[in-house]
């Protein structure tokens, strides 16, 4: 069964009977969602509902009637084209002496030469990620 979205009109002149009608909605299994106007007295269900069985409960409760019934296309999806990650030519010195000492605590050895290559790679992610 596909998801539908239905419009019931409702005679609800009360407070009570409209909570016992949102009540019963609520319990049927694939109910997405339901949305009601006070003002016109129309329901909208949508989801993977057996509507007449719908409309026979809440008409037990109050007057009940469909107006309405379509089928709702799910959102279609764009593909997305993986982004090309950025090259940078031009390598940025972080150290002031190419010999200089640099202590990393995970490095068992210690590194006296600079580091190699002379561009970067810069990926944009959600935690971006700098290569070199």
């Amino acid at each position: 069964m596909t998801a539908q979205k239905s419009v019931l009109q409702l005679s609800v002149h009360e407070e009570k009977i409209r909570k016992k009608a949102w009540a019963t909605v609520s319990r049927f299994s694939g109910v997405t969602s339901i949305a009601m106007d006070d003002k016109t007295g129309k329901m909208t269900v949508v989801g993977e509902v057996d509507v007449p069985k719908l409309v026979k409960k809440l008409r037990k409760i109050c007057t009940a009637d469909i107006v309405s019934v379509e089928i709702v296309k799910p959102p279609e999806k764009k593909e997305e084209k993986p982004k090309q990650p950025e090259v940078i030519v031009n390598p940025i010195t972080y150290w002031n002496n190419q010999y200089q000492y640099q202590y990393h605590p995970a490095s068992y050895a210690s590194s006296y030469y600079p580091p190699c290559g002379y561009s970067r790679v810069v990926v944009e992610e959600p935690r971006p990620c700098v290569i070199m």
